[in-house]
């Protein structure tokens, strides 16, 4: 055990010793000793990827009012005249029942739509002297003046006026906000760290004043311009006010008392504990069971995001305020709801970027801290964060420390992805789970390094032998071939030998209509797509790339890598490149591209196969008269109108397929006839129907040759009948022209092709 301990010392000892310089620096990183922005930055991704994964599921209880592009088309350009707005409050209400509704806009300025204000302004001017003048506008107040009809609409419902607040230089402050939730002289001394203002736009006093609560509806935007958190208690002078959404929330639970709780002294009593220390909790006092919501902090929480947003998200329903305003909507969809008046309208700017969507509505923003507070779901980032990064950074360092030096490639990208695998799922399970924000990137980051660094050192100092073969080979195999002849790399070279191999050639029919029909760049990325397509079926099968010859590809089976069932193999693959081109098809159809068609000839036998060219350049490639066999397969598919066609010899190499005999042919080039068949499926999985096809077409064919020209064209006719091919209509029309010129006595059924 001592033994191998020092061999493994000796071995290891300068890759366990770079493994723990990266452990200490991501500790460092971690305490904060190094800077760690761009850490930060991919923590947040992965906090928002958590977001986004999660399927949204519909909150029936919260209902978002949207003034959307129909609303204002049909009730006039925003902002709508008071009476409007006040018919909406008593529709949402008195007709709808409310829970409570918060609206995500404020009603800073007078609304002088009616004219009334001017009729006031001649009341105490020029028309002082005529009281009956007076009298009238006195009886048409109730009907004109609309900032008192909204106030009348709010008495006594459960509505909160939102507002906002600000800290730029120039801001004005207006309106008149709620009363505070709780002032600096309520918590008796104590310091509460809280997000600060200066100066507020809120709504005109009287509505303010008529309204149950109110809320700003203020963000909380992280430097990359994304809302991940808003703060539900800030403070402006000595006042602490509560958000929209907590004031929403609170109003439909029917709370009454806010008040901060904090971090319990265990030498206090438990009645005193509540109210010492640290920031837990705020407090929402409503019966039977006080709410307490956790927070962070400054008071801010994390924001659940719980779909995509907008009317299509799928977290929360969207009603058009036009169908509100006119008591239009189904009762039950929106009776006795949490209803939050916004808009989705891009010019009315309340569109934000959040972590799901980069134009998020904004009011939903609310309605998600609505739910959050109604299901006491926080996602919060604990206090022990710090020290949890560190436990995990240290448990990766060493184990994966320890481990990567020690295995091969295989097994450490194995390790390595399990590790970081475990570290997300774990990650993600404390979020969903416990509802915990914890760090990620730093672990994530040093796993990575870990790897990047034992595998350039293993390629540096241990498999350089192994990059010679992949220079050599790995532009026409497959990479799992190379890995193959990686691990015996002295057993293959590209020197010339004599092979039985399986050689393929596949072209594209009515290439050059095609061409001719699509502008050079969308026909470069079409043959890209088609060739791309292509190569991955040979590769995919231990098929060798040879080349492509404009818009057609060579390849062969068996070498450099030897494959006892090349033939079969070769067959699968031009199978499955047929289906390939249909589900390109399918692709192509939507571009508006022509349609795919190709044909694809092989032949199996003994070639040469090895480094051919000039001393200018050279290619690993195969020569002999099988593979000018199937370049001429290949050419005459079209004629008999198939996908595929094989040679004999293939044919007997791969018996574990079902095939149609075509013709026997004799090609250019070639004195022997051959004959040749297509392809069909594998013998097991031949639809029966085609097998009966295949056994009458053979039968046909017989008494072709043995020049029953009747009995073959009735045959053929019966097949035609069933399913409409071109070899049918090819073999009728040589039926019709023996009959007219017969072939002579010793006519041997053979096809003779006088062109390439």
């Amino acid at each position: 055990m001592l033994r191998r301990l020092r061999q493994a010392l000796a071995k290891y000892w300068a890759r366990w010793l770079l493994a723990l310089a990266l452990t200490v620096v991501a500790a460092s990183q971690v305490i904060g000793v190094l800077p760690g922005e761009w850490v930060g930055r991919l923590d947040l991704f992965f906090y928002d990827l958590r977001m986004r994964v999660v399927k949204a599921e519909l909150d029936p209880r919260i209902v978002i009012v949207d003034i959307d592009e129909r609303s204002i088309a049909e009730l006039g350009r925003w902002p709508w005249s008071r009476d409007v707005v006040a018919q909406l409050v008593k529709q949402m209400t008195q007709n709808y029942h409310a829970a409570s509704v918060g609206f995500d806009v404020v009603f800073a300025e007078p609304d002088t739509s009616s004219g009334y204000s001017r009729l006031e302004e001649l009341a105490k001017g020029e028309l002082k002297d005529v009281p009956q003048f007076a009298r009238q506008l006195q009886a048409l107040k109730p009907e004109m003046d609309y900032d008192a009809r909204l106030a009348d609409a709010l008495k006594g419902q459960p509505v909160v006026m939102g507002y906002a607040f600000s800290n730029e230089s120039n801001a004005v402050t207006v309106g008149q906000l709620p009363a505070p939730a709780f002032t600096v002289a309520d918590l008796g001394g104590r310091r509460l760290e809280a997000v600060q203002w200066r100066s507020y736009g809120a709504n005109l006093s009287q509505l303010q004043l008529a309204a149950a609560a109110g809320g700003f509806f203020n963000p909380m935007v992280d430097d990359d311009g994304m809302v991940r958190s808003v703060a539900l208690i800030s403070r402006q002078a000595d006042g602490f006010y509560e958000s929209l959404a907590l004031a929403t929330a609170r109003v439909a639970l029917n709370g009454k008392r806010i008040k901060p709780i904090f971090l319990r002294n265990d030498m206090m009593s438990d009645e005193a504990a509540r109210d010492y220390g640290a920031l837990d909790s705020i407090a929402v006092e409503v019966k039977p069971d006080t709410l307490f919501i956790p927070v962070e902090r400054r008071m801010t929480a994390q924001v659940t995001y719980r779909g995509h947003g907008g009317p299509d998200g799928g977290a929360f329903r969207y009603v058009s305020a036009v169908d509100v305003v006119r008591g239009a909507y189904p009762h039950d969809k929106l009776d006795g709801r949490i209803m939050l008046v916004g808009t989705t309208v891009p010019g009315l700017k309340d569109l934000r970027a959040t972590p799901v969507n980069p134009v998020y509505p904004g009011v939903e923003i609310h309605a998600n801290l609505i739910a959050s507070i109604l299901d006491g779901d926080f996602k919060q980032r604990p206090d022990f964060a710090v020290g949890y990064d560190m436990l995990q950074v240290v448990l990766i360092g060493l184990l994966l420390g320890l481990l990567l030096p020690m295995l091969g490639p295989l097994w450490s990208i194995v390790l390595t992805l399990a590790s970081a695998f475990g570290l997300g799922a774990f990650n993600f399970w404390l979020y969903d789970a416990g509802g915990l924000v914890l760090p990620l990137a730093t672990a994530l980051l040093l796993v990575a390094a870990l790897f990047i660094c034992n595998l350039g050192w293993g390629y540096l100092f241990e498999y350089r032998n192994r990059k010679a073969i992949v220079n050599l080979f790995g532009e026409y195999v497959a990479p799992e071939l190379v890995a193959e002849m990686a691990a015996n790399p002295e057993s293959y070279n590209m020197e010339g030998e004599i092979r039985e191999l399986t050689v393929m050639f596949s072209d594209v029919r009515g290439f050059t209509t095609i061409s001719e029909s699509l502008p050079p760049n969308e026909l470069r990325e079409y043959i890209n797509v088609y060739l791309t397509a292509m190569s991955e079926d040979i590769r995919n099968d231990r098929g060798t790339l040879d080349k492509y010859i404009g818009d057609a590809v060579m390849a062969f089976w068996g070498a450099p890598l030897e494959v006892p069932d090349h033939a079969a193999r070769a067959v699968a693959t031009a199978l499955r490149m047929q289906q390939t081109t249909v589900k390109l098809n399918e692709e192509f159809i939507r571009r508006n591209w022509p349609p795919l068609k190709i044909g694809v000839g092989l032949n199996t036998g003994q070639m040469r196969v090895g480094d051919m060219g000039s001393k200018i350049r050279k290619a690993y490639t195969v020569m002999g008269d099988a593979v000018n066999l199937s370049s001429r397969l290949e050419s005459i598919t079209k004629v008999y109108g198939v996908g595929v066609l094989v040679g004999h010899a293939t044919r007997e190499a791969a018996p574990g397929f079902a095939y149609r005999e075509l013709d026997r042919v004799r090609v250019k080039g070639k004195n022997e006839p051959v004959p040749i068949y297509e392809p069909l499926a594998p013998e097991a999985e031949l639809d029966p129907e085609l097998r009966a096809e295949v056994g009458q077409w053979h039968a046909a064919l017989a008494a072709l040759r043995a020049q029953r020209w009747d009995e073959a064209e009735a045959a053929i006719l019966a097949l035609r009948e069933k399913n409409a091919r071109g070899l049918y209509d090819l073999y009728l029309e040589r039926i019709t022209h023996y009959r007219s010129d017969p072939p002579p006595a010793d006519w041997d059924g053979v096809t003779t092709f006088e062109t390439k």
